[in-house]
């Protein structure tokens, strides 16, 4: 009798909810400080919170499902799970708008760069690929449908056709990225144009059908069993809870890395680009890891696209909006050269994996090629870090962005023009749902 209840639904809502509590109860009794808790212990207990959260975040997703096109559920979890790295950036903007024209305001306008375009390459270089090899992994043992076991670096991951629209918005926020770079930084017309493809493809996903025969079990198949009010209330509970907490929880997380990686020598500008935005995806990736675990791979990938896609448009189109406000007048966010290489190398990457994922499926061999080329860069860019002075650190780091861009960019166009069809099927497919969706 005890095992089975143990084995209820309500029983693993509990036990997420009780991996967040520590953490709440030190959120508002007065923070880590109040409690005496040092760096480790802070990431520690802030660290198990983001955990339960992206259970439950996941869970009030899949749940609705039953009320909602799975592209929206998707799209919401999404944005809610990098709320995190959208804050960290605004607050980088706000601190250039409140100082323009200081050398603390120019630091945190390259600041808020660096954090955005690490954020991007993580997702994909870390994300992507780690998902994908670990789709395939799990898939001797899980049975995954989505996976085609054919050898050691021919296996792939098929992905659903219906996420055409994410695909092909993004591969428009791309070729609009390579042009921001170009400006005197990030502006109000970036803003229009990104936060305007956003808006678009929002407006067509949640024309999308309801899907009422998703098999789930568990907590979703729990909840989607309740009367439709108690349903609803259930979600938004869930979404507003679980994101709440992982608002709050990951920013005490990734600082507490920070002091612990620069405490270890690790510069602080490399903490602010790499290790911050790998904590506060975080939960995406948790999220995304629980998805392929239930052998539910293409939501999975799903969701890592439509973050991909959210960050490349809204996390960049409102860097400016808070920068002006934060300055008092419209304004435009600015950058140095190497900042500029980092959007560059950030497109190019995100045209690669377009390429990758145009015909709808994703090979071992191309996930270790995404993953050896982001590592590779990282490592090469933080030995000259460590090991040669400025100035000449930096101009050789951008001198590794330009060359690293151009081998994604040589990689893109050898599979772009290969797999030229499926490019031309998917803007086709993403055009007829548009119309199906706005008719």
């Amino acid at each position: 009798m005890l095992s089975a209840r143990l084995r209820h639904p309500l029983a693993a809502l509990a036990a997420a909810a009780l991996l967040t509590a520590p953490w709440m109860v030190v959120h508002f009794t007065g923070g880590p400080d109040a409690y005496g808790l040092g760096h480790v212990a802070t990431v520690g207990v802030s660290g198990v919170a983001v955990l339960g959260a992206a259970f439950l975040l996941a869970w009030a997703a899949e749940t609705a499902e039953k009320d909602v096109p799975r592209s929206f559920a998707i799209a919401v979890l999404a944005v809610l799970a990098v709320a995190p790295e959208y804050a960290v950036d605004a607050l980088y903007a706000w601190t250039a708008g409140a100082n323009v024209g200081t050398p603390r305001g120019i630091e945190a306008a390259n600041l808020a760069v660096a954090n955005m375009t690490g954020a991007n390459r993580i997702l994909i270089g870390l994300g992507w690929s780690g998902i994908a090899l670990f789709t395939v992994y799990r898939a001797h043992t899980s049975g995954d449908p989505a996976v085609e076991l054919d050898g050691v670096l021919r296996s792939r991951v098929n992905l659903d056709p219906a996420i055409a629209t994410e695909i092909t918005f993004l591969l428009a926020a791309t070729a609009y990225a390579f042009l921001v770079p170009l400006g005197n930084g990030i502006g109000l017309l970036d803003t229009v144009v990104l936060v305007g493809l956003f808006a678009a493809y929002i407006a067509i996903i949640i024309r999308g059908e309801v899907s009422h025969d998703a098999d789930h079990g568990g907590v979703p198949a729990y909840l989607q069993r309740l009367r439709r009010p108690a349903r609803v209330t259930a979600i938004i509970a869930l979404f507003a809870y679980s994101g709440f907490a992982i608002y709050t929880a990951v920013h005490p997380f990734a600082h507490g890395l920070e002091e612990i990686g620069q405490a270890a020598g690790i510069p602080a500008f490399f903490m602010i680009q790499w290790v911050a935005p790998l904590a506060s995806e975080s939960p995406e990736l948790i999220v995304v890891v629980y998805l392929v675990n239930k052998a539910r791979s293409t939501a999975g990938f799903n969701a890592l696209i439509s973050s991909k896609l959210n960050q490349w448009t809204l996390l960049i189109g409102t860097l400016a909006v808070v920068y002006s406000i934060a300055s008092g007048s419209v304004g435009t966010l600015p950058f140095d050269e190497k900042q500029a290489a980092e959007i560059w190398i950030t497109a190019a990457q995100s045209l690669f994996a377009i390429a990758v994922l145009s015909n709808f499926d994703i090979a071992v061999w191309e996930g270790i090629t995404l993953l050896t080329l982001f590592l590779t860069q990282v490592f090469v860019e933080f030995g000259i870090i460590r090991l040669v002075a400025e100035p000449r650190s930096t101009e050789l780091s951008i001198l590794v962005l330009y060359a690293y861009t151009a081998v994604y960019l040589a990689l893109a166009a050898v599979l772009l023009y290969r797999r030229r069809e499926s490019v031309v099927h998917l803007v086709r497919r993403t055009l007829r749902d548009a119309r199906v969706a706005f008719s």
